[in-house]
Formats: structure tokens, C-alpha cells, sequence
């Protein structure tokens, strides 16, 4: 899963009267854009929107486009993306941050709006090939080794296609990726666990699910560290993990909500009722006196994962207690579902 601004927003940035033009012409193809006239501000201007936009577009040459940004550079996955354009509107460069960042969907969008051409130089949309980055964006897959990921991402291009095994049902698979049934022949793995194929990409899908139990007040670091420390003795995926689960009583737990805040957890509660009708977990007489349900964490994990199987029973700590429950489809009711 790729970090992604909650608001996409665009500056179009311009030096020249001719630029101030095709300024005001983007304004009505470009989503509610902010218009910076830079004369005697580039640089400064230029600092300002990076930080603030998740799109620049530059009327101006390229060549000073790549001076004033060459110092803000840092990351493709956090940089705006930059479009640079003529005065004429004849050209939309995607300059920075074109798959991930949207540039290029954004050049040609600019392309077509004003009759002109778009400069896309990403080598899998001029092969044709698939934008592997975008593809497992898509699906929220966590890349594990982003070197290693880029690497396969040559050789797709290269050589036309890459193998896969994932040990999940996938809603769609593009031509130029085909399916291994051995992990061992496969150059991207899509799994929970860690370690599962020393020379394949891991590529880590959201699911996991973590019922949790605590003692009152318990501190938010205590349930990172105990969660970190199921998922590692278990050779499973942190990154895997997409919610949290616990009984209703602890609606109002300010360490269990301050832990699924900060990673950004969505969080499930479930009344004892519930809990108590699932089947095949470990049942606890001190819970049961102390809340009514025979169980916890076990019992929230299944629910919350819709019925799936518990790939951690319940392990304890001092104040948490944490099972690890599967989903059999991670897309299912998503945008990307079956």
C-alpha cells in the first residue's frame, strides 16, 4: 500500500504573458487549480507549491523547470508530480512523478484539452507494458523491497512479461503478467507471511486482521510492541495487517484508539453476544467474569476477518492479548473485489 494525499491539488505555475494565457485555458481542463504568476519568484514560488501540491504545472522551458526542482527532489512516492508546458499548449511533458504521481495521466489530460501532444517518456507506457507500480498500488499491495521491486519492474520491460504467484484469488491480472502455482518460479509473490521465497519480490496484501484484548490503560506502545512481536514470531507481515478487533467495552480504550490511530487501523467492535457464538476459539474464565464473553481476541479476529481462520492463537503479555485472524479474499468488498 503506497502512502497517498487525501486531496489532490494542482498549481499552475507561469513566467510570461503567453503563460498566463494558457494559464487561465488549463484552468478550465485542470480540477480546480491555483494559478502562481512567478515573475521575480520562481524559486521561491516553486518551493512553496512542492510542498503544498500534489501537482506542478510549469509553463516555461524545461530546462529551468529541472534547475529550480533539482534541489526539492527526494522521493518518488511523497515528490509532486511536474508537467512542464510550451506557451502554446503544443506540449505536455510529464517531467516527475508520472505513474505513481499521476503526471502522465494529468499530460495527457492537458494533451487532449488543448489539441496538443503528450510527452510520456515512462518506458512501460511506451512499451505498452503494465505499470507494475500502479498495478500493486491499485490492489494496496506493500512492497516489501522496493529495490528488488524496481529491478522486476526492468524486467518486465525488457522482456515483455514477469511470473506471479499469489496465494490469493486476484480480481484481474494484466496480459504481460502470467500465474506460477510454485512461488520458487515466480518473480513476484503476493503473501502474508515473510521469508516465503528468498528470490521472488513479496508484495504484502491487507490480510490480516488483530483482534486485540487489554487491561485497562494500557499504553498505546504496549499494543504495537505485543502485535510487532505475534507477527514476527509467526513469520508473518506487519504490513499485513489492515484492522483491529476487540470487544465493545473497549469503545472508549484510549490506548487501543490512540494505537489504531496512529497506524491507521480501522477498528471493529463487537458485543459479547457475538463473540461468544463463535466456535473453535480458546475461551478464558477470567474474561468471561470480567466481560461476559468466554473470549476476545481470537473471537474479534474471526469476525472482523469475516470467518477467517486464526493463524495466531491468542498469545499473552503482560496487559495485551493478541490473535491474528486471515481474510481468504483481502479484496473482497473493496474496489478491486471479486
Amino acid at each position: 500500500m503506497i502512502e497517498q494525499k487525501n486531496e489532490q491539488r494542482t498549481a499552475i505555475l507561469h513566467l510570461t504573458a503567453g503563460g498566463a494565457e494558457l494559464a487561465c485555458r488549463l484552468g478550465e481542463i485542470v480540477d480546480a487549480p491555483e494559478i502562481f504568476p512567478c515573475r521575480g519568484s520562481l524559486r521561491q514560488t516553486m518551493t512553496t507549491c512542492w510542498q503544498n501540491f500534489d501537482h506542478l504545472v510549469c509553463i516555461m522551458a524545461s530546462g529551468i523547470v529541472v534547475r529550480m526542482i533539482a534541489p526539492l527532489l527526494a522521493d518518488k512516492r511523497m515528490d509532486p508530480s511536474v508537467i512542464v508546458c510550451d506557451e502554446q499548449g503544443r506540449f505536455a511533458i510529464s517531467l516527475l512523478s508520472g505513474h505513481i504521481g499521476g503526471g502522465n495521466a494529468l499530460a495527457k489530460k492537458i494533451a487532449e484539452g488543448l489539441g496538443g501532444e503528450a510527452v510520456i517518456t515512462t518506458a512501460s507506457d511506451v512499451l505498452g507494458h503494465t505499470a507494475l507500480d500502479l498495478w500493486a498500488e491499485g490492489l494496496e499491495l506493500v512492497v516489501a523491497d522496493k529495490a528488488a521491486f524496481t529491478r522486476v519492474m526492468g524486467k518486465l520491460v525488457n522482456q515483455g512479461r514477469i511470473a506471479l504467484y499469489s496465494e490469493y484469488p486476484l480480481p484481474s491480472v494484466p496480459g504481460d503478467i502470467f500465474i506460477r502455482e510454485d512461488p520458487g518460479k515466480a518473480d513476484i509473490v503476493i503473501s502474508c507471511r515473510t521469508g516465503i521465497c528468498p528470490d521472488a519480490v513479496l508484495l504484502h496484501p491487507g490480510a490480516l486482521v488483530a483482534g486485540m484484548g487489554c487491561n485497562r490503560n494500557t499504553p498505546a506502545h504496549e499494543m504495537a510492541q505485543a502485535l510487532a512481536e505475534a507477527c514476527a514470531e509467526h513469520g508473518l507481515a506487519l504490513q499485513s495487517v489492515r484492522s483491529l478487533a476487540s470487544i465493545d467495552l473497549k469503545r472508549d480504550e484510549a490506548g487501543l484508539l490512540e494505537f489504531a490511530e496512529t497506524h491507521g487501523y480501522p477498528l471493529d467492535f463487537f458485543h459479547r453476544d457475538q463473540l461468544n457464538g463463535v466456535s473453535g476459539v480458546s475461551t478464558s474464565a477470567a474474561v468471561l467474569k470480567a466481560t461476559g464473553a468466554k473470549g476476545v481476541a481470537e473471537p474479534a479476529a474471526v469476525l472482523a476477518s469475516g470467518g477467517g481462520r486464526l493463524l495466531v492463537h491468542k498469545m499473552k503479555w503482560k496487559n495485551v492479548t493478541v490473535a491474528i485472524a486471515e481474510c481468504s479474499n483481502p479484496w473482497r468488498n473493496s474496489s478491486q473485489g471479486l
